[in-house]
């Protein structure tokens, strides 16, 4: 099968293709180490074309890492043509600039061999449970603090191990059986996926990906740029403000709309910062693209074509797109803010299309040391709520704009010497509107292991709180607090056993005016326990 496919044909070679990538994701949640990839999905898989184009990616996949993933295999095919390759080979770094924004995400890319010839490559990126250095947080300085930096190298080299590699990064990390173990857990997905792939071209006589892979990605451009010719042209801009480190920061954009093509430009964002917030371009891009896209065109399954019309620049230096070796571990607190800036700026042109504030960048929590005579370094997520949309109430416990999951309780406890005293939705945190946004929660976790252990945080809106769109309510700030006392939302500190952590990550914010709210849904909540009568009275006093 070449050339031209009827739209039937199309459609469900485009459903098998998604459904392999799927695939290969539930083989990687089987059979990898770390909670962090298992339990929290903190992990991509992507299928790419022979010149590393985006094709299809498992659902489960965050938001960044399809945006990153081309931009790294292009890069890796420039230090590695195509002719240097060979079936077996696994090509693997985490190099910031190159990959997805800090240490921990590890990019792997499996190049597939069809008779002789290399007709795509297989991508997983997955956030490692360590890359030695400091415990991830945001009070590193520089990121020669920050762990293992690995280059663009073959892990693999024509399906055997690349020893003295392996040797380094098993010496760098404090947890080399499960690093090593969720490595091969990603390599085995990369290889299922491209053995389903051979599988489909030979049932269904496809004689070049290429064909195929152009065709999906030219409906899907087509698709998005006959979108964004529904907005009207012109300049579109917002600024807002975060926490920062000890000092708020401020992140501003421009949105560019004209005829089918769309450019964000961060001109006026604060520059670049001697702690671990950096987030760089690559990153920058993902988390701008990413907005646009479920703004614009949301029902057209990602890959290369829906992204061709937009373009994103930040000035070089700044805090989105920072200089080596700046420090980059907590990116996240800067980029996961960039949907807020997106939406903000599109707020007055197509508010039906966006949604309010949510109670994110997500909050990470990491625990490293010794118990029981042995290592550990494991890390969580403690979600806070979803801003409302135009149309619905927000989620509670959703870290929009990503998507990882909370760990359970028993989890946690299995895998760390804690103990959880409390995990519960947070009273009164969502932001009210005609649609409130989701709540936040509240964790209590005591340390009950023998002996100290350190602990990274990674928390933000403790100053600022998640914003409200067209007359919503703002949600309520976060708070962070060890043993009854606020601690700082960013830095690193050791606790003792019996020490009791509260993590409390924000709600997200509302949507319109309150007094637009149902009434049956107010009382609802009220049945629920999810707002309390004092702050109902307040929030929806022309209603009630």
């Amino acid at each position: 099968m070449t050339g031209h496919y009827d739209p039937i044909s199309l459609e469900i070679l485009w459903s098998r293709l998604i459904s392999i990538v799927d695939e290969a994701s539930a083989a990687l949640v089987r059979a990898s180490f770390s909670t962090v990839l298992r339990e929290s999905n903190d992990f991509a898989c992507i299928l790419l074309d022979a010149q590393g184009r985006s094709l299809a990616q498992s659902a489960r996949s965050i938001p960044s890492f399809i945006g990153t993933m081309p931009i790294s295999l292009k890069k890796f095919l420039e230090i590695f043509p195509p002719d240097s390759l060979e079936p077996g080979d696994v090509i693997i770094s985490n190099d910031p600039w190159i990959c997805s924004g800090h240490l921990p995400d590890v990019t792997m890319a499996t190049p597939l061999f069809r008779k002789g010839e290399l007709i795509a490559f297989a991508g997983c990126i997955g956030h490692s449970p360590d890359m030695g250095g400091r415990i991830r947080s945001g009070d590193s300085t520089e990121i020669y603090e920050e762990g293992l930096q690995i280059p663009p190298s073959k892990l693999l080299k024509a399906g055997k191990f690349n020893d003295d590699l392996v040797s380094i990064i098993r010496q760098n990390v404090r947890v080399p059986d499960m690093v090593m173990g969720d490595f091969r857990a990603e390599m085995g997905a990369n290889d299922l996926l491209g053995r389903r792939l051979i599988d489909l071209m030979e049932e269904q006589g496809i004689d070049r990906l290429e064909d195929l892979a152009e065709t999906i990605q030219g409906i899907s451009e087509k698709t998005v740029r006959e979108a964004i010719r529904e907005i009207p042209n012109g300049s579109y801009s917002h600024e807002i403000w975060m926490d920062g480190f000890d000092e708020p920061l401020k992140i501003k954009i421009r949105v560019d709309i004209e005829d089918d093509r769309v450019h964000c430009d961060y001109s006026g964002t604060a520059p670049q910062i001697d702690r671990g917030l950096n987030t760089v371009l690559n990153y920058t891009y993902a988390y701008t693209v990413y907005p646009l896209k479920c703004a614009i065109a949301p029902s057209i399954p990602n890959n290369e074509g829906c992204f061709r019309p937009m373009t994103v620049s930040a000035p070089e230096g700044s805090l989105l797109n920072p200089r080596y070796p700046a420090a980059v571990g907590g990116r996240a607190m800067v980029g996961h803010y960039l949907t807020t800036a997106v939406f903000g700026a599109l707020q007055e042109v197509i508010p039906e299309r966006i949604q309010a504030d949510s109670g994110s960048p997500l909050w990470c929590v990491t625990f490293s040391g010794a118990h029981q005579g042995r290592k550990y370094a494991s890390l969580f997520f403690v979600n806070g709520g979803q801003g409302a949309s135009p149309h619905q109430d927000g989620i509670s416990c959703l870290p929009y704009p990503s998507n990882m999951s909370n760990t359970p309780v028993e989890v946690i406890e299995k895998t760390l010497p804690v103990l959880i005293h409390k995990k519960e939705l947070r009273k009164d945190s969502a932001g009210a509107g005609k649609w409130r946004g989701g709540l936040g929660q509240e964790t209590e976790i005591e340390l009950v292991g023998e002996a100290p252990s350190t602990v990274a945080f990674l928390s933000e809106r403790t100053k600022f709180p998640p914003q409200g769109m067209k007359g919503g309510k703002p949600g309520q700030t976060g708070t962070l607090e060890l043993n009854g006392r606020p601690i700082h939302p960013k830095k690193n500190i050791v606790i003792q056993p019996g020490d009791v952590l509260r993590v409390c990550p924000p709600g997200g914010a509302g949507f319109w005016d309150p007094k637009e709210r149902d009434l049956q849904s107010i009382r609802r909540d009220l049945e629920n326990d999810l707002i309390s009568p004092e702050r109902s009275r307040e929030d929806y006093a022309g209603v009630l």
